[in-house]
Formats: structure tokens, sequence, C-alpha cells
């Protein structure tokens, strides 16, 4: 049976669409713009937007099971708008024409920045709350609202599962993610200061593996929460020193100052064309709970996510491979990771 993938030339869609074509389904991909992720693959394209609900009844039409990664990230405080109209509405659209074609199974990808994350002391888990609050970045309550469209869906009659991916990092990093630019800027010598703080990083693959379990395995309504390691700014840079020889930044910036320098920080980025990795929201993230479990995940499907240096070594190399890095000191001499 077909299964359609709606953001399927992002990072975590880019690794999903092989690992279906590896499993030997049928896999559609709908594409909007970019197909970098998705060339040379063997796919059916579909031109389509999740913000028209008619090209996504088109595309479901005939499909058994949809993945819906589709989603606009942001780093600002001011882009409630655009996130709104992408991430709800277009999650508002899938769950509609799902209803209309007969899809029989939804996997929805919400977030980590979906769930309250208070208080810090107490490890989050699936019973969380959804995020509400003004006082939380735009992304977080798209992400937020946008499941509360998936769960009004399944009053409907959507058999969906839900699943909450923490940050990603991994191979196939095309465009690349804000953090595959982080990792970027440190094995090149760009990345003028670290800050303090840390996240729950997961390899995107064990995210895509998971995620299949959970299509395969999970009970209509069930959520799974796919987390990885806490490991801070400081000790992966510390890792990128030792696993590509190049030495990062030796300055290390305190998060509270850092937030005041964040929009310093995103003027001079801006002037110079490129999107700031240091926002008052990232640094905000870079504070969260420390504790995230996927205990329910590893009962119920099998879900173990690999060790976190397994995974930088994987993606370094496979951002060399691709041509996105060169380091600075082994240019010349062609030595690879």
């Amino acid at each position: 049976m077909m299964v359609a993938v709606t953001g399927a030339t992002g990072h975590i869609g880019a690794n999903l669409v092989r690992a279906l074509i590896n499993e030997g389904r049928s896999t559609r991909c709908l594409v909007h713009v970019n197909c970098q992720a998705v060339d040379g693959l063997d796919i059916e394209r579909f031109q389509g937007d999740v913000r028209d609900l008619e090209s996504l009844c088109r595309a479901f039409q005939g499909v058994d099971v949809v993945y819906h990664l589709a989603a606009c990230i942001s780093l600002s405080m001011a882009d409630w708008p655009m996130l709104e109209s992408i991430n709800v509405t277009g999650t508002r659209n899938v769950v509609e024409a799902c209803l209309r074609t007969g899809v029989r199974r939804l996997v929805h990808f919400s977030s980590i920045h979906a769930l309250v994350q208070e208080p810090l002391a107490i490890p989050v888990d699936e019973s969380r709350p959804l995020v509400e609050s003004r006082h939380y970045p735009p992304y977080d309550r798209s992400k937020a609202a946008a499941e509360r469209e998936v769960r009004r869906g399944m009053e409907r009659g959507v058999n969906a599962v839900i699943i909450y991916p923490t940050a990603i990092i991994g191979p196939y990093d095309y465009q690349p993610s804000y953090f595959g630019e982080a990792l970027l800027a440190m094995a090149q010598r760009r990345l003028p200061a670290l800050v303090t703080g840390g996240f729950d990083w997961v390899d995107v693959r064990d995210v895509v593996a998971g995620a299949i379990l959970a299509e395969e395995k999970a009970s209509a309504g069930g959520s799974y929460l796919l987390s990885g390691h806490w490991v801070s700014m400081c000790d992966i840079a510390a890792m990128v020193k030792e696993i590509t020889g190049v030495a990062t930044s030796r300055m290390v910036c305190p998060l509270w100052l850092a937030r005041i320098g964040a929009p310093f920080i995103k003027g001079i980025s801006q002037l110079n064309g490129k999107r700031p990795l240091y926002t008052s929201v990232s640094l905000r993230a870079l504070k969260s709970n420390r504790h995230i479990s996927h205990e329910r995940a590893t009962c119920e499907l099998g879900y173990e996510p690999r060790p976190f240096r397994e995974t930088l070594v994987d993606t370094l190399r496979w951002f060399e491979e691709s041509g996105q890095l060169t380091r600075p000191d082994k240019a010349k001499s062609g030595e690879s990771l």
C-alpha cells in the first residue's frame, strides 16, 4: 500500500523516505519547492502545499498511511502568522484530507517543544500538558496547536499516533538545520563563542525507526516521546575537536549574558544575510528540562537511541561527504573523517 510523506524534503523526511524505500514500500512525497533531499530516489513526487486542502486530497488518494512532517521551524518571537499558516492550518488540512480520502493511519510529528517542561526537576513524559500561554515562543505554541488539530481529528475518526522528537541531529541534513549550521560552524572554526547549557539530542535515524514502529504497533491515539541524550554545547564542541582535530572557540558565554547580547547577534546576522543561531528562543531551549523520558517508547515499541558520539561522527562524516564541510587544516591533505 502507498505511504505519503509531507515534509519529505526536510531533515527527518529525507531519512524517513530512505527508510521506507529500504523496506520496499511505495512512497509518495509531497514536495513544494526544494527537492534536493529526494533527488534520484525511487519515489512518486506530488506537487502540493499543506495550506492547500485540495492538493492534499489529491495527494492522499489511494494512500494507506500518511506521515505528516511538514512544518515551519522558527527561532524568532515574531513569526506567528507564518507558523500558524503552515503548522496549524496545514495540520488541520492534513487531518481533513485524511478523513476525506479514507487514510488508514496518520503519524503526526509533534515536538518536545509542544509540551510544558516545568517543573524542570521532574522528567518530561507524554503526560505533560501542551503549551498554551503567549509566554512560550510562537514555534512551541504552533506545534501545540497543531497537535490539538490532530486530537480533534481523532474525535472525528482519524486513526492517528503522535511522535515527540527532541532536538534532531544526523545525516541527510541538506538545508542544513539550525543545529546542523552550528555543527558546521564548530567544525570550521566559524563559531565565535560557545554558550553554557545543552539539550536532549536524538539521532534522526532513531526517530525515523521509532515512528515506523509506532505506525506498525501503536494503538490509535498513542503518543511517544523519542528522546536521546542530554549533552551540553561545550561537550559537543569538545567531541567535534576530538573527531575532526579542529579546535573550536575557547570563549564560553553564560546563558544570562548571551540573552543580553542576542538582539545584537540577530542584527549582525541579518546584515550578513544569515539567520542567527543564538536567539532568545534558542537560548531559552538550552536551559530547558534535561530529563526527557522515552520509557513508553522503549517498553511499547522497542525504541532505543544509539550513543550520541556515534551520531556525531556519522553526521560530520555525511557533511564532509556531501561537500558541506571542508576542515581548514585538512583541505590540502585530502584527509577525511
